[in-house]
């Protein structure tokens, strides 16, 4: 039997209006830190729309809707996904903690957590940090943080372009 790729019409997508009105809170927003490529910001906007994230955080030098390149990505994810700029992202994971949140960078540390290990709490909020392209999270949001999580790699480089990092940080998020 020949698999058939399903047609837009049959995705049961819904409007942008529906999804802000019905969409259930994940409990889980991304704080975006210094990502400087205005395709990575929407592509996180993308996959934060796919997943169900509440919030972006777009911090220090994020570009910043509306901007052609960000839609370019986004496809249009950036008009319903909440998103907030802010300037100083460790005073941004202060107030994240004191709503609750456990902040976590997604960087390579000393004592990371696997991110094959790691378990989600039920009912826990989480905010994931992911940093600029070369520089990674910044090491003052690092401190800040709860704990980091890394995602095991294999290879030479030991390292993922941020945009396929927050996919694959979001799918085991949501999965779990």
């Amino acid at each position: 039997m020949k698999d058939r790729k399903l047609l837009n019409i049959e995705l049961g997508r819904i409007t942008a209006d529906e999804y802000r009105n019905a969409r259930p809170e994940s409990g889980v927003v991304l704080v975006l830190d210094n990502i400087r490529s205005a395709h990575n910001v929407g592509s996180a906007f993308r996959t934060a729309d796919a997943f169900g994230v509440d919030k972006i955080y777009l911090g220090g030098i994020c570009p910043v809707p509306p901007s052609p390149e960000l839609h370019k990505v986004a496809l249009g994810a950036e008009e319903v996904v909440p998103f907030e700029q802010v300037q100083d992202v460790v005073s941004l994971v202060k107030r994240l903690q004191a709503d609750g949140y456990q902040v976590v960078a997604v960087e390579q540390t000393v004592n990371s957590v696997k991110l094959d290990t790691f378990q989600r709490k039920p009912g826990q909020k989480y905010a994931l940090v992911f940093g600029n392209e070369v520089a990674g999270v910044q090491q003052e949001v690092v401190d800040a943080c709860d704990f980091s999580l890394e995602i095991p790699q294999q290879g030479t480089k030991h390292s993922l372009n941020v945009s396929v990092s927050i996919g694959v940080v979001m799918w085991a998020v949501v999965s779990k």
